[in-house]
């Protein structure tokens, strides 16, 4: 057995044995966000954010990139592990989610980390210098829309830069053929353009729900 299943229990052990414990604005976040009801599952779990602060801080990330915010755990969990004068740039399009991460990030003082702009999000992409000066990116949105972020962001990471895209296995789904929602069709075409770009070099985690980590090379 090269598996076994992740309880509550499980991860919770997990978590408290980590350096970065979620805090109480963590916690209340996680705690606000959970009262929005079936949407929650979109935000990602403490173990999970455990690894984004690890991965900031092993690339010495000074500038970041992510694509779905959502109510802002994982801006939280990459914000921290920036660099002193780092910068985290966060692409959304809902005010509504997003206000409940700026008050959550102005409580953590990280707010100073981290710039939201409201626009979909292949406009801010577009927007951003041509220049390969990202340190890391965060893949975490509509799914239909992760092949032309990837499009985007690829040519923008620096060499031995990270990039990162979630739900890339899709609760198992993505090997299963009776399943061909739109969904999962572009879960499955993003992980073939990803495999087979030869800019960087791929692993797929299978924790979480999937998570892809992508070196530039």
């Amino acid at each position: 057995m090269r598996s076994f299943p992740v309880t509550d229990e499980v991860r919770s052990y997990a978590v408290d044995h980590g350096s970065w414990r979620p805090d109480e604005v963590m916690r209340r976040l996680r705690s606000e966000t959970a009262a929005l009801g079936e949407v929650a599952g979109m935000q990602i779990g403490e173990d999970q954010g455990q690894l984004l602060t690890m991965l900031t801080r092993l690339v010495g990330a000074r500038r970041a990139v992510e694509v779905g915010t959502f109510t802002g755990y994982s801006s939280l969990c990459i914000a921290r592990g920036l660099v002193d004068g780092g910068s985290l740039l966060c692409c959304d399009v809902s005010e509504e989610w997003t206000a409940i991460g700026q008050r959550a990030w102005a409580e953590a003082g990280l707010a100073g980390r981290i710039e939201l702009r409201i626009a979909p999000a292949l406009e801010t992409l577009r927007s951003l210098p041509e220049a390969a000066e990202v340190d890391l990116a965060f893949i975490d949105a509509d799914k239909p829309g992760y092949a032309a972020y990837w499009a985007e962001l690829v040519p923008r990471i620096r060499p031995g830069g990270l990039l990162l895209a979630d739900n890339v296995l899709w609760s198992g789904r993505i090997v299963d053929p009776s399943v061909d929602d739109a969904n999962t069709a572009a879960l499955r075409a993003f992980n073939d353009v990803v495999a087979a770009d030869d800019r960087v070099e791929t692993v797929v985690l299978t924790a979480f729900d999937g998570l892809t980590m992508a070196r530039k090379r």
